[in-house]
């Protein structure tokens, strides 16, 4: 065998021995996350750029997204850090509801929130089970402008709906002229051009100007469906 095969196989072989204990590890941030969440009630997700400081206009959006869901009975979920994240649940804290931050572990950027209520600060190190979290407990989603991982977080959602691998419920972009471009290219890219998606598929997203529009979307929704765990 040659060195540079059996290097390769040696680092082969801890590579598989590390991934049999990282199962536990994942089955641990499972378990403490269904624990947590399954207790809140019905809460509505808040999705958004890290990068917004308190004096923009986005973040002064979400932070009223956030206190307009709890008053309409909801809380408020989101990734647990700063910019927009803070808004949703500086908003939901600000009326006296239910705010909740899931967090990820990360060497730079991301760091939880002074507006979390202090038993529901939950913390992560695998996106994938953190994107779980979402799916599962939150009733809605309002996505505010943001970046990939924004992106992500929406497009993941779109993908099991559309699947049935999780319930529908509504999924509410805020700021028409920030997203208007995507909904154009999907339109006319994966839609009429290649035929990639179906025409109900764009319904799965709605857009609009205002907290207010966003909270009444899924206000509306919940007038006849049953608020539980998306699966």
């Amino acid at each position: 065998m040659s060195k540079q095969k059996h290097h390769l196989t040696r680092s082969w072989k801890e590579v598989k021995a590390h991934d049999s204990w990282s199962i536990f590890k994942i089955m641990s941030e499972f378990v403490e996350g269904f624990e947590a969440l399954h207790r809140i009630g019905p809460c509505v997700s808040i999705f958004g750029s890290a990068r917004k400081s308190e004096d923009h206009p986005d973040y002064q959006l979400a932070r009223q997204a956030g206190k307009l869901l709890v008053e309409s009975g909801y809380g408020v979920i989101t990734g647990g850090g700063p910019g927009i994240m803070e808004a949703g649940n500086r908003g939901a804290s600000e009326a006296g509801g239910i705010s909740v931050g899931l967090n990820m572990v990360l060497p730079f950027e991301q760091h939880h929130n002074p507006w979390i209520s202090r038993d529901k600060n939950l913390e992560f190190n695998y996106f994938f089970v953190r994107k779980v979290m979402f799916m599962k407990y939150s009733q809605g989603y309002i996505v505010m402008p943001g970046g990939f991982g924004t992106l992500d977080e929406l497009f993941e959602a779109i993908t099991l709906i559309q699947t049935s691998k999780s319930k529908r419920f509504p999924i509410v972009l805020v700021r028409k002229a920030y997203w208007q471009g995507m909904m154009d290219w999907i339109r006319a890219s994966l839609l009429e051009s290649d035929a990639n998606v179906s025409e109900k598929d764009l319904d799965l997203m709605q857009l609009v100007d205002t907290p207010e529009e966003a909270v009444a979307i899924i206000d509306k929704f919940y007038k006849t469906e049953l608020m539980q765990p998306n699966f």
